[in-house]
């Protein structure tokens, strides 16, 4: 615990001037992983499939499950929309006008508001999913007229082998697209949801408010 201590506090010394919110992906971990972060300090725990999510969150102990926050940061199947709406306290990855009007209906089912980013694919990897940064002025009046989600920002997943600089470009270019959206239909969009292990220290200095750490905190 010690060793895993030591790192914890090596990576907020260095994100401490930016105080991002911290999400711990537990994709590759048991539910015992996150009882153990969840007593260094760690509230905020990120899943790439809803099915895994939700198994692990069953067995957690009733007060690590309200106290804690969970994430869904993988892409979410139109299949799993309704398992999805109401077990996540956000969901990252809404990458389709289609996709935002299912978690709609569904929270409008539910009686809830889901809270949702939308996920940007601003270089335009055709393996990602996510708007391209000239359809998202678009997708996004349709999506805000939907009265069961609630718009809170953007995310975004740089591609895997990007060099430094095209990293600063691409983290750049999600926070004017952000601030651009909030200018123009007078919402507030606090959340940015970019960088991970590799490459949260560019992600944070571009402008990220949230950041997705997996590898660096587990290995």
């Amino acid at each position: 615990m010690d060793k895993i201590q030591e790192k914890i506090n090596q990576i907020k010394t260095q994100i401490a001037p930016y105080n991002p919110q911290i999400i711990a992906v537990t994709k590759y971990f048991d539910e015992k992983q996150i009882v153990k972060y969840h007593e260094l300090g760690f509230r905020d725990f990120g899943e790439n499939r809803v099915q895994d999510a939700l198994e692990k969150i069953a067995k957690l102990p009733e007060k690590i499950k309200s106290t804690s926050r969970f994430h869904l940061i993988g892409h979410l199947q139109t299949n799993k929309v309704k398992k999805a709406v109401g077990n996540f306290d956000l969901i990252h990855s809404v990458d389709s006008v289609k996709l935002a009007c299912l978690i709609n209906e569904e929270a409008q089912k539910k009686g809830l508001v889901q809270k949702i980013l939308l996920q940007i694919n601003n270089a335009k990897e055709e393996q990602k999913s996510g708007f391209y940064p000239e359809e998202i002025k678009e997708a996004f009046k349709q999506i805000l007229t939907f009265k069961s989600i609630r718009i809170c920002g953007v995310m975004n997943m740089a591609p895997i082998n990007s060099s430094d600089e095209e990293l600063h470009f691409l983290f750049r270019n999600i926070k004017q697209i952000n601030d651009a959206l909030q200018s123009e239909f007078g919402v507030e969009l606090k959340q940015i949801s970019m960088g991970m292990s590799r490459d949260f220290k560019i992600a944070l200095e571009e402008g990220a408010t949230v950041i997705r750490l997996g590898r660096i905190l587990f290995e």
